[in-house]
């Protein structure tokens, strides 16, 4: 079997339930930026300890960023073919990013100043899959915007996976690092 089919030579790329738009549309460009924040959470796993249970939650994050990825490259009028929490985003996905927002801001607390990551390589690498998601997360906007993706929840899940990081980046740092010298305030 070949990895190439040259279908994507002439700038186009094939849509999950059938379809083809260009390369740089507003879904494949959000659909890629997941799959970088896919790579950037595995940066990060590849950081946690062996048999840290973290490794397994930044696991289960990248297949559900691959279950916002589906839904991202699907055309808005197949969305109905779609299975919710398998290549649609559903309300447990982001319910349950809530709860362990909620979880780890009761564990370790919140900064109350802008903090700068990279006491540690994990924090610095789930810092860095956070700005990807963010990204991500403003490419989804476009998309929804240009593409009138009614009831998607892809964007309101990137933000909260987006703080998820945030504060799993805080949970990470043996201590926090503010963003001014103690001088300066």
């Amino acid at each position: 079997m070949r990895i190439y089919t040259k279908r994507g030579d002439n700038g186009s790329t094939g849509l999950l339930h059938g379809g083809r738009v260009a390369k740089n549309a507003t879904g494949p460009e959000a659909c890629g930026t997941v799959d970088e924040a896919v790579a950037a959470l595995a940066v990060a796993r590849a950081e946690v300890a062996s048999g840290d249970s973290l490794g397994d939650e930044l696991l289960r994050l990248q297949r559900e960023l691959l279950v916002v990825a589906a839904e991202l490259a699907t055309a808005p009028a197949n969305h109905t073919k779609l299975e919710p929490g398998v290549s649609r985003v559903d309300e447990p996905m982001i319910e349950a990013l809530e709860a362990a927002i909620d979880r780890l801001a009761e564990e370790h607390g919140l900064p109350t100043e802008f903090m700068v990551a990279g006491e540690t390589r994990l924090a610095a690498a789930l810092d860095l899959a956070r700005t990807v998601v963010r990204r991500a997360e403003r490419r989804a906007v476009t998309h929804a915007e240009v593409e009138s993706c009614q009831g998607s929840l892809v964007v309101p899940y990137l933000n909260r996976l987006a703080d998820y990081l945030y504060v799993l980046v805080r949970a990470a740092e043996r201590a926090w690092m503010p963003s001014r010298h103690e001088e300066e305030t």
